[in-house]
């Protein structure tokens, strides 16, 4: 049975990038802010009473009115910020589901266990911290972030493996890579490479997964409309082909001029798309 997962995903999660973690903790940076601000304020507020002007007459008279407009709207900035992470919330959580839903989905199509289905993290990472950073080494390879010591060498080895053809060998480097490396500028070229590895082997519900991770990860990164375009190729090899036809379209509404919008509207003329 159709369903029209991919296509909610598109219009509810890829407007989002996943950094709703950061936005969550900027969105508390600026509530704190505003506790401090109305602290200041009720402390200047105190000393402009304490010079005998508590009635609102006299030179400080318009300053306290001031205040007092300064302090109402604060509050209704905090209300506001409230509000906004109220709703970030429940877009964290609603698309957790939904790529709960996909990766459900695609181990279906694979004739997986669909009990070994892992949870979903959540969407922008675990609230709470973020892990510490290993040691780093100086790179030129990755506009300009820097790697973990050995992390240039095991994304080459993998890369070298996938050329020789050894493709089952790539898909697992490729996979330990991510495992290893967690957040490494290198993360989405290599769920991008272990696509097309598993993609060799004929495993194209799980080439389709590693590109759906590629994209979801980083909806803006270098290698989005690589992966998007992929993900919905594959999607049209898997005989899902409306999916596919949306995923297309997408490539070329969200990255117009790029190759792989040429590619996907030269993919949807195969699949049949409208």
């Amino acid at each position: 049975m159709r369903t029209g997962w991919l296509f909610a995903l598109i219009l509810a999660l890829l407007p989002v990038p996943l950094l709703a973690q950061d936005k969550a903790q900027t969105l508390a940076d600026i509530r704190a802010e505003l506790q401090v601000l109305r602290g200041e304020i009720d402390g200047l507020k105190a000393e402009l009473t304490t010079t005998g002007t508590a009635t609102g007459s006299g030179a400080n008279g318009p300053a306290l009115q001031r205040l007092d407009t300064i302090e109402a709207a604060l509050v209704s900035l905090t209300a506001k910020a409230e509000e906004i992470e109220f709703h970030l919330n429940k877009v964290v959580s609603d698309g957790t589901n939904r790529i709960g839903d996909i990766e459900f989905r695609l181990q279906e199509m694979a004739g997986g266990d669909l009990s070994n289905v892992p949870p979903t993290p959540p969407l922008g990472g675990e609230a709470g911290g973020t892990a510490s950073a290993p040691a780093t080494a100086p790179t030129t390879d990755t506009g300009g972030a820097e790697l973990a010591i050995g992390e240039q060498s095991d994304f080459d080895r993998a890369k070298g493996v996938l050329g020789d053809g050894d493709f089952r060998t790539a898909a697992d480097l490729f996979a330990t890579f991510t495992q290893t490396y967690p957040g490494s500028p290198l993360t989405q070229q290599s769920h991008v490479l272990r696509g097309d590895a598993l993609a060799q082997l004929g495993q194209t519900a799980d080439g389709a997964r590693a590109y759906l991770e590629a994209f979801s990860g980083a909806p803006d990164g270098p290698h989005a409309p690589e992966a998007l375009f992929k993900l919905g190729q594959s999607l049209g090899q898997l005989g899902q082909t409306p999916e596919a036809c949306v995923t297309l379209t997408e490539v070329g509404t969200r990255f117009p001029g790029s190759q792989s919008a040429t590619d996907a509207a030269s993919a949807m003329q195969g699949f049949g798309c409208q």
